[in-house]
């Protein structure tokens, strides 16, 4: 039996035998794609290709990539580990044509490769066509049947719609028939009793697609219609994990190598034999083997679990990870992390960058682990109770459900204990409990720090007056190894279109040459402007790299523009400076952080603009005060040395052997842009802007640093005439401080000596408001009334903070029985209100000071509050109604 690798190596070999050239897996993380976010087929790296942005550097290519689909239109997490066959990450074997072969070549190499190669029983083998969609007037693929009748049946020859053989890049973009490649890996006598054929795309366990082969020839355009395109494409992609199924002969992917030492060393850690049966425990094995490789992977290539957009997926998997091995496995110690050695080992000869930061990426799932596991249990235990109280549904709606949970639950167990709704609503699936996900959606828009930050674009279609890549872009010019400025006198534009989002409208434009850097690396875009050949100058806010092409971002465009304009574009150039200079600081302070703290520092971000620069790093420590000086000696020395600036394009492997650091995450080419300060100190891949010589710079300074996210941490620094300004305002600011503290000789004695007396003048003045406390509560004890055998007290005091009134509802407690007590003050304005109820009563009469607080007060003060059910607080705006505030709760008695 062949090894999982020894699959993936057949694969490869024998595309390269028919002309391809392998190229490397792409990041999972992806970068300059605004539309994903995360690579999630082969294809993502080569949409330039299809898109008619660059041309390819190659004809025809061959790759296994890694993807990951988890949400979105292709959102699978919810099968994963509960059926056999779905992944969040996966790999996927590819072969590509970039205007060269076509569905001849295609097809007959495919049908080589599964039945001459891997020795696939032709009989259990069933091919889908496309069979043409009326509406549309698309016809059906005639070429691609007649193509499969040469190896294969015309009754293994399926017909298929247009959602199930029809390939879309999006709703708009480019698109093509497909033609599908399906197995039966049913037993003979299954085979006998129930054809094949019949089970084709119906959702069957053992009737699966391993192979497809997408012919992409028109472009969808926003009206919805298509047209063809003048090259034509081949994008195919197998499933490796399912590939490898079929040729081990398992029931299920999980039962392959792919997976089985994973589940071994799972076997281990928790001393639980892996049944493959359907049981929750079961399922638990899956779930940890496969969503190990995507966190594993996604921290490796650059994205960090957080809190929103790529994170928050990340986190996502991570914590349904902990909650099945918490829940089902009864392990209640981080697990994942210990795992990460045997997935580096596995992957280390096709996806080398995880076994090279393979302590750095423990460490992040370990303390992600730790952080979850601190809440998952009062979360279940929340959960628990919620499910005995779930509001039952009606007979006849939702039949699959006998009860709902609440909104406000769903967004408590996400904002207080960090399980993400997917996860809640896995649990009460479990329980046969719907999740109020209209009320989770309302509550999740309360809290407005929460919020979608993404705003959505309406995007016309691109007018393009002609299909011609950019040729140059802000940095691309290098005369003997040393970067010149670029000008471009006259140049004019390719294509542009029209963008709306919530905030308004404005254009993109894309220009046949232009000198201004689109964002990337960290580095900002240029910003600018166009002076139209009508001599309109037209103001340029922004520049961003999107699918290959430099976008410059405008609020208008020129009235009669056409493919015949000319446009002279002028880049900002003093801004340029400025960020240049921060660019190339960032290269020194990295070197030096090596230097100071280890090797191990490797850039997990940054960003670079006018203003200063923000770098993250992979470390496990703060980086103390001492430290921060040992770098910032270092840098400036190096600035003092004025070392000149090279840059140099040269072959990737060529770079590395110089010592070229290269990010983990980011895609290279072959050849690449290599930006050397002092070959000995210095080496970066890099595509950014930069000064000529160190001595540009000026002066390093370092403002903070601070973590970010479990083992990485961020350092803010300027240089240049920013460091300058800072330097002169913290001078400024001690110069201020002498003369409020009328010049004394030693500044920081004579602060500390005021902290001191200002806490001894503290400390007694907060015995006078005890004193004085004691004193309003033996009035207040005066005025207690009798209604419904409960004991009132309401009054308006004076006291000095509204922690005062909160520790009288306490002190209340303890001389009072059956008591329900209300206190407001007025300071400064504004108003402040204190509820306290006795335990008796708020078991005997039902009553919420939370509650009372939010229903009934806040309105009365125009603000708002809240609490717990015996004690409960507010503040507002309107002074005016604290006696009525009063009434209202007297009201409630």
């Amino acid at each position: 039996m062949m090894t999982s690798a020894e699959i993936r190596q057949q694969f490869l070999d024998f595309f390269n035998s028919k002309g391809h050239t392998i190229v490397p897996s792409a990041p999972i993380v992806l970068k300059d794609d605004p539309t994903l976010l995360f690579t999630n087929a082969g294809m993502n790296q080569f949409k330039d290709y299809f898109l008619g942005n660059k041309k390819a550097p190659y004809n025809r290519a061959a790759d296994t990539q890694k993807c990951l689909r988890v949400s979105g239109k292709h959102n699978d997490l919810e099968e994963v580990g509960v059926d056999t066959y779905h992944h969040t990450m996966f790999e996927m074997l590819g072969n590509w044509s970039f205007g060269d072969y076509f569905k001849k070549e295609a097809i007959a190499w495919s049908w080589e490769l599964l039945t001459e190669v891997y020795k696939l029983d032709k009989d259990r083998l069933y091919v889908t066509v496309f069979e043409g969609d009326e509406k549309e007037g698309i016809p059906k693929d005639d070429e691609a049947f007649e193509e499969w009748k040469k190896v294969i049946a015309a009754d293994r020859i399926l017909l298929g719609n247009k959602k199930d053989n029809f390939w879309e890049m999006g709703d708009t973009g480019p698109c093509g028939p497909c033609t599908e490649i399906h197995v039966d890996c049913r037993s003979d006598e299954e085979r006998k009793q129930i054809a094949g054929a019949t089970l084709v795309n119906n959702d069957h366990p053992q009737v699966i697609e391993i192979w497809n082969n997408v012919f992409i020839q028109f472009n969808r355009k926003k009206d919805g219609s298509l047209e063809v395109l003048p090259a034509q494409h081949v994008d195919t992609g197998m499933g490796y994990e399912r590939l490898v199924r079929v040729l081990q002969g398992k029931q299920s992917n999980y039962d392959t190598d792919v997976f089985t030492g994973t589940i071994d060393a799972i076997s281990k850690i928790v001393n639980k034999q892996y049944k493959a049966t359907d049981d929750k425990e079961s399922i638990a094995f899956r779930v940890l083997a496969d969503h190990i490789r995507a966190i594993s992977f996604t921290i490796a290539d650059g994205q960090l679990p957080s809190n929103t957009g790529a994170g928050y997926v990340i986190r996502r998997i991570l914590r349904r990870a902990v909650r099945y091995y918490y829940s089902y496995l009864e392990y209640k110690q981080p697990l994942l992390h210990q795992l990460l050695p045997v997935i580096a080992k596995q992957f280390e000869t096709v996806f080398p960058e995880l076994k090279a930061q393979q302590d750095f990426v423990g460490k992040v799932i370990k303390e992600e682990e730790e952080a979850f596991l601190r809440t998952l249990d009062k979360g279940l235990k929340l959960l628990d109770n919620s499910f005995r109280t779930a509001m039952p549904i009606s007979d006849g709606v939702d039949s699959d459900f006998h009860a709902q949970l609440s909104g406000e639950v769903a967004f408590e167990l996400y904002d207080t204990y960090g399980f993400p709704l997917d996860l809640t609503k896995l649990i009460a699936f479990e329980e046969n409990i719907k999740v109020d996900e209209v009320g989770f959606e309302v509550e999740m828009q309360k809290q407005k720090n929460r919020s979608r930050s993404a705003s959505v674009l309406d995007t016309d279609d691109w007018i393009k007056f002609r299909d011609k890549a950019i040729t140059l872009s802000g940095v691309a010019l290098l005369v003997d190894g040393k970067e010149i400025e670029t000008k471009v006198p006259s140049t004019s534009v390719i294509q542009y279109r029209k963008v709306k989002d919530k905030k308004g409208e404005f254009y993109q434009i894309v220009l046949e040459i232009t000198p201004f850097y689109a964002e990337g690396g960290g580095q900002v875009g240029d910003s600018g402007v166009l002076l139209f050949d009508e001599n309109e100058l037209i103001e340029v806010y922004d520049t961003k790299k999107e699918n290959g092409l430099v976008i410059h971002f405008t609020k208008k465009i020129p009235a009669n523009l056409n493919g015949s304009t000319k446009v002279e574009p002028k880049y900002d150039v003093e801004r340029r400076k400025k960020i240049a200079a921060h660019h190339s600081v960032t290269h020194l302070m990295h070197a030096a952080l090596r230097n100071v703290l280890g090797k191990h520092v490797a850039q997990k971000g940054s960003l670079v603009n006018d203003e200063h620069l923000r770098f993250d790093f992979s470390h496990f420590a703060k980086v103390t005060d001492e430290e921060i000086a040992a770098v910032e000696k270092i840098v400036n020395e190096k600035i003092r040395e004025n070392i000149p600036v090279v840059i140099k394009e040269m072959k990737k492997d060529e770079a590395i052997a110089l010592g070229a650091m290269a990010l983990f995450g980011e895609k290279y080419g072959d050849t690449v842009r290599v930006v050397m300060m002092d070959p000995a100190y210095s080496i970066e891949l890099c595509g950014g802007t930069h000064v000529g010589s160190t001595g540009e710079l000026g002066l390093f300074k370092i403002k903070h640093e601070s973590a970010v996210a479990a083992g990485v941490r961020r350092i803010e620094a300027v240089c240049g005439q920013a460091a300058e300004a800072l330097i002169n305002e913290q001078f400024e600011l001690v110069r201020s401080l002498r003369d409020t503290l009328k010049n004394p000789k030693d500044i920081k004695k004579s602060i500390e000596n005021l902290l001191t007396e200002n806490a001894s003048l503290a400390k007694h003045i907060e015995g006078l408001e005890a004193r004085q406390l004691v004193g309003v509560r033996n009035e207040l004890l005066q005025k207690d009334q009798i209604i419904n055998n409960i004991t009132f007290v309401g009054e308006i005091i004076e006291v000095a903070s509204a922690d005062a009134l909160k520790k009288l509802c306490f002190d209340l407690k303890n001389h009072l029985h059956d008591h329900v007590v209300v206190l407001c003050t007025n300071i400064d304005g504004k108003a402040f209100v204190a509820i306290g109820i006795s335990d008796t009563v708020v078991a005997a009469k039902n009553l919420d000071a939370g509650k009372i607080i939010k229903e009934h007060i806040s309105s009365l003060i125009n603000g708002g509050g809240g609490g717990q059910k015996n004690l409960a607080t507010a503040g507002g705006q309107n002074v005016a109604n604290l006696k009525e505030v009063i009434e209202k709760v007297k009201s409630l008695l």
